[in-house]
């Protein structure tokens, strides 16, 4: 496969019409829950979804060629993916994040991240069930834990050991730390530190 490469929002729309433009967006909120009787401040819900083959990826899809705007289209593509709680929003451009090309299969993808009212996010949550995709190329709607628990594997660690679609996990763990919901130290590798936790486990009990 293919390494991605960056490239401009303004090249990559001024590519050919044999290109296709592929749009995702983080959702996220702030949340003042916890856990464990406040042990653990949830601070943000951040979403992803969980795809047809079984792989995490962000919400959205290919845009057709007759949308306006790579933004109108992220928009009715969220609308059959995620269904009318995405109503109450609009994905603009200032939501843009990044775009990577892959030259093979001749495909765009562009990034967005969307900032939410906690009671946006939780609307998009329920109504997730009623969209079209739902069951088909949507399995359903998961949040992002945000901490690591004790053992330090639990939370986040242990999340991202789940299959990402392309370069997903790479943009969520950019987004967390560019938007300071994690801080960098935490950012960094957390998938090699439980690896490394994992070992001295195995080895304390053997």
């Amino acid at each position: 496969m293919a390494t991605p490469t960056k490239i401009d929002l303004e090249d990559a729309l001024a590519l050919g019409p044999s290109w296709r433009h592929l749009c995702h967006v983080m959702l996220y909120a702030p949340d003042p829950g916890v856990l464990f009787g406040g042990r653990i401040l949830l601070n943000y819900a951040v979403l992803m979804s969980m795809r047809f083959d079984g792989r995490l990826d962000f919400p959205g899809g290919f845009v057709d060629d007759r949308s306006p705007s790579l933004e109108e289209g992220l928009n009715k593509e969220l609308l059959k993916k995620l269904g009318e709680g995405v109503s109450t929003f609009s994905i603009l451009s200032t939501d843009y994040r990044s775009s990577l090309t892959e030259s093979k299969s001749k495909v765009v993808a562009h990034f967005y991240v969307k900032c939410l009212t906690l009671e946006q996010l939780q609307a998009v949550e329920a109504g997730a069930p009623q969209a079209k995709d739902h069951g088909l190329k949507v399995l359903g709607l998961v949040r992002v834990p945000l901490y690591t628990l004790r053992d330090g594997v639990g939370g986040l660690p242990a999340f991202l050991e789940n299959s990402f679609i392309g370069v997903a996990r790479e943009q969520l763990l950019e987004a967390l730390q560019d938007l300071g919901i994690l801080a960098p130290e935490t950012a960094s590798d957390p998938k090699e530190r439980t690896v490394q936790r994992k070992q001295t486990l195995r080895l304390i009990g053997t």
